[in-house]
């Protein structure tokens, strides 16, 4: 009895120690900063970004095209980071306009996106909207309506069927907050897409199953929600297996980055993996713009740690900013997020 009860005393030393060593970690590679917190930077960097407060843009040949996803991605930052909601406001006010809105989840008729549709109807939601009633568009009605028989949703366009383990996350995680809920055929279909080694493919039905990193992650979070634990658990045990050892996340090309370990981090703490969790946060804290940089950088996340490039650190920081708090598609709120863009206090 008495060496069994000595036994417990050294593990829980142990795991008291390894996760005071893992908190520590951020730190010892970069001070934290007096004022204000690492996510809350971070997301106060990415509003200061907007184009006229409201909107991100893509540019290509000399062009700029509204980036819907990359703004709603924001919008979800700063839910997470309860800062910024007077951003959050108003970039869901310019995805919500009908022309921007339809130009992303289509008109409904014979252009209908199931993921744009999904993602959109789930932010609405995150800050506390209907979306049943966006602008006269009921997309939950929509979204139910892209629904196939076998439980995947699809998109309804002339270009094509371009539906994956995003879209149909998204869907669910969008689905659960409903009095309906979520379909089980719906939860089947995305369960079954599994691979051999745990992890979740982002496109179904390929010659080779192939864990992705990302879709995992969005994966495992819909399955919990939709009530499939053991196929949650299938794809978090598989994301730890992949972890690298400075706990970052590589994407599919193999390069470790913010974005992945950032949609990573998110799933492993909202599935109960907090060690994991905290490895991964200290990468992406290891990632993050201090002091030592122009006033204007400082608070983003950077993609790699390469040389800063601000065309891929909007996506990173967004991404990055729920992998550094933990918070979950499925409960995420900007019920208690505050209004302003903070910004690193520096000597």
């Amino acid at each position: 009895m008495v060496v069994r009860l000595s036994r417990h005393r050294l593990l829980a030393l142990f795991c008291g120690v390894l996760a005071a060593l893992t908190l520590a970690t951020p730190a010892t590679a970069a001070p934290a900063h007096p004022g204000v917190d690492r996510a809350g930077a971070a997301a106060g960097w990415l509003a200061r970004q907007l184009v006229d407060g409201e909107r991100f843009e893509v540019v290509f040949d000399g062009v700029a095209y509204p980036d819907q996803g990359l703004t709603l991605d924001t919008v979800f930052a700063f839910a997470a980071a309860g800062v910024a909601d007077d951003f959050g406001a108003q970039a869901l006010d310019w995805v919500t306009r009908p022309d921007i809105r339809d130009g992303y989840v289509g008109d409904g008729g014979t252009e209908a996106y199931a993921g744009a549709t999904a993602k959109l109807a789930l932010a609405v939601q995150v800050r506390g909207g209907d979306p049943t009633d966006v602008g006269g568009v009921d997309l939950i009605a929509r979204l139910r309506g892209l629904e196939s028989p076998s439980g995947r949703f699809t998109d309804r366009s002339a270009y094509g069927n371009y539906s994956n383990a995003f879209s149909q996350s998204f869907a669910i995680l969008a689905l659960d907050r409903t009095a309906h809920g979520v379909p089980a055929t719906a939860a089947i279909w995305l369960a079954g897409t599994r691979c051999p080694d745990g992890g979740y493919p982002l496109l179904p039905a390929q010659p080779v199953c192939t864990s992705d990193v990302d879709a995992t992650a969005l994966a495992v979070q819909a399955l919990q929600a939709a009530g499939r634990p053991a196929d949650a658990a299938a794809g978090l045990h598989w994301l730890v297996s992949v972890q690298g050892a400075n706990g970052s996340f590589a994407d599919s090309s193999g390069v470790p980055n913010a974005n992945s370990t950032g949609l990573a981090a998110q799933a492993l703490r909202a599935g109960h993996r907090p060690l994991a969790w905290l490895r991964a946060r200290a990468y992406l804290v290891g990632l993050q713009v201090g002091c030592g940089a122009a006033p204007a950088d400082r608070g983003a996340v950077d993609f790699d740690g390469g040389t800063f490039d601000p065309a891929t650190a909007t996506r990173a920081t967004g991404q990055a900013v729920l992998g550094l708090t933990g918070d979950g598609y499925a409960t995420l709120s900007a019920a208690a997020a505050g209004s302003g863009a903070p910004v690193l206090t520096c000597p």
